[in-house]
């Protein structure tokens, strides 16, 4: 058993020059986008992503109205990893959803209206059951799975879903049941994200992440994109930490991947993008580790 953990242990520390590497200073990069489904102007922020050929892992909230539009356009993407954003939380003023398993059946989990609460702590203060946790997220796998999308891989919207370590194994024992991955636990290593950085600032911060990626390493680069339009400004966050000016925020985020797309910074880095797919063909899902055993 010893044995076994060091050659996956050896496995993950030498990723780098595993994955198809042509070169010993080639670096990895895998760009997770979050919130797909979320609202329309999400999706065709997508779509024009998916249009430039970027390679990236696809995130889908299989809660929000807005995830059928997303299943289409991922449909005609076999080459895109899609996961599923397990979410426990509605977060935007007059949008707001609730779960798929329906809100009678996971009443702990919903407000008075039935809809998700809009942070961590009053989703908590509310003593959410674990049953209905796992019923709830059940059904947001078993949708997604339904949808006729290759589903790859789990992450958690705003990480509530695994806020506490009860929680955590229990999206553990999901994947493993439903055979999938899950985020973070192939040794990833995360890239300070560019969604709170000024809007006039993203394109530079951007590419100066991709520039100074880590060597031998699995480089994780979070996004959040959208299209600066009349939806998605109505959007207001309801957390105090929430971005004025979300939607700028979000296009400024896209326009930025898609001139690094345009302008040739992975290749001019040696950079080879990955996604979730190519993880999971390298290494397989039993090699997984958490977050909270590795130190990432």
């Amino acid at each position: 058993m010893k044995i076994l953990s060091a050659i996956i242990f050896l496995v993950l520390c030498l990723s780098s020059s595993l994955i198809g590497q042509t070169s010993h200073d080639t670096k990895l990069l895998l760009i997770r986008c979050d919130d797909i489904g979320m609202s329309h102007s999400v999706n065709m922020a997508a779509k024009e992503l998916l249009e430039s050929d970027l390679v990236f892992s696809a995130s889908i909230m299989f809660t929000c109205p807005w995830y059928q539009e997303a299943v289409e356009l991922l449909k005609n993407h076999p080459e895109i990893a899609v996961g599923i954003h397990l979410t426990l939380n509605a977060e935007w003023k007059n949008y707001r959803w609730g779960p798929v398993a329906g809100a009678s059946r996971v009443s702990t989990l919903v407000d008075s209206n039935g809809l998700f609460f809009p942070s961590r702590a009053s989703f908590f203060a509310n003593n959410p059951k674990p049953d209905e946790i796992e019923i709830e997220l059940r059904a947001q796998i078993e949708r997604a799975i339904n949808s006729g999308l290759n589903i790859s891989y789990l992450d958690y919207h705003m990480g509530t879903a695994v806020d506490k370590p009860e929680l955590r194994k229990m999206v553990e024992n999901l994947a493993s049941e439903y055979i999938l991955a899950i985020s973070r636990y192939f040794g990833e290593i995360d890239v300070e994200n560019v969604y709170s950085v000024p809007i006039e600032n993203k394109k530079d911060s951007l590419f100066y992440r991709i520039e100074h990626l880590m060597n031998d390493k699995i480089n994780l680069l979070v996004c959040h994109i959208g299209k600066d339009n009349d939806e998605l400004k109505a959007m207001i966050d309801l957390n105090s930490f929430g971005l004025k000016e979300m939607s700028a925020h979000r296009e400024s985020e896209l326009n930025a991947l898609l001139k690094a797309k345009e302008e040739k910074i992975f290749e001019k880095n040696n950079i080879r993008t990955i996604t979730y797919n190519d993880l999971i063909k390298e290494f397989g899902l039993k090699s997984m580790k958490s977050p909270e055993q590795t130190g990432y």
